[in-house]
């Protein structure tokens, strides 16, 4: 999968003509004019299980934006994933706007994790251009954990850090989203959908650091970001 800033996302399977389609068309055609600002990929899990926190997260996701334009602003993606060999990707947007509408035009489906082709569809991005944060809420991990890190090796090695949100205490997916983190050089950190001002800390906690690196996260404050800078390497 491939969603670059520049033109449209590669066709894939899934295509329908909605109008989610024709924004992300319209979206890609459209270049960012001047200075390449810093670049976050805000990937989600839109399976069933994750309604509540697709809706939370439409809700927060100006955060980021607010966060970053104290900062001197950030180009930020949507990557979500749902049903059965779905995986989209917006353009990079310079404000939440057009973010949190297209967000609002997606309903979850059924399916299973895509982890892998997000992480893959970074990588191909900070190829292209370099990604500071790549983002990702989700509850789930249904795929191979070797791959995945496999994949999350390259991305530690072109400078994109994994910022793992899970939602929930899943064993499992906690392993293996520790351990991406790891490998990229990220973090890992819990949030419950009952207490939505915690994403909200660590989304904006998370733009921090892609729009300012490290000096940014120490100024911006508070206890998510203190508990990124624990974690990051």
């Amino acid at each position: 999968m491939s969603g670059r800033d520049d033109k449209a996302p590669v066709p894939h399977q899934g295509r329908t003509g909605s109008p989610v389609d024709a924004f992300l068309d319209k979206a890609a055609s459209v270049a960012p004019k001047g200075p390449r600002r810093g670049r976050l990929i805000f990937a989600l899990d839109a399976t069933m299980s994750r309604q509540p926190t697709w809706d939370l997260a439409q809700q927060l996701q100006g955060r980021m934006f607010d966060t970053a334009a104290i900062l001197g602003g950030l180009d930020v993606q949507l990557v979500y994933f749902r049903g059965f060999g779905e995986c989209r990707a917006s353009s990079f947007v310079a404000g939440g706007e057009g973010l949190a509408r297209l967000m609002s035009r997606i309903q979850v489906q059924g399916g299973q994790t895509q982890i892998g082709k997000v992480l893959r569809h970074a990588r191909d991005e900070a190829r292209t251009a370099p990604v500071a944060v790549m983002v990702f809420v989700g509850d789930a991990m249904e795929e191979n954990p070797d791959d995945l890190a496999a994949v999350a090796g390259e991305l530690g090695l072109l400078g994109v850090k994994a910022f793992m949100f899970q939602e929930g205490r899943d064993t499992r997916t906690e392993l293996v989203f520790k351990d991406l983190a790891r490998l990229t050089g990220g973090v890992h950190a819990h949030f419950d959908s009952s207490a939505p001002e915690r994403l909200a800390a660590l989304l904006s906690a998370a733009a921090a650091y892609a729009a300012g690196g490290r000096p940014a996260l120490e100024k911006h404050g508070g206890p998510a970001a203190s508990r990124l800078l624990t974690q990051m390497r």
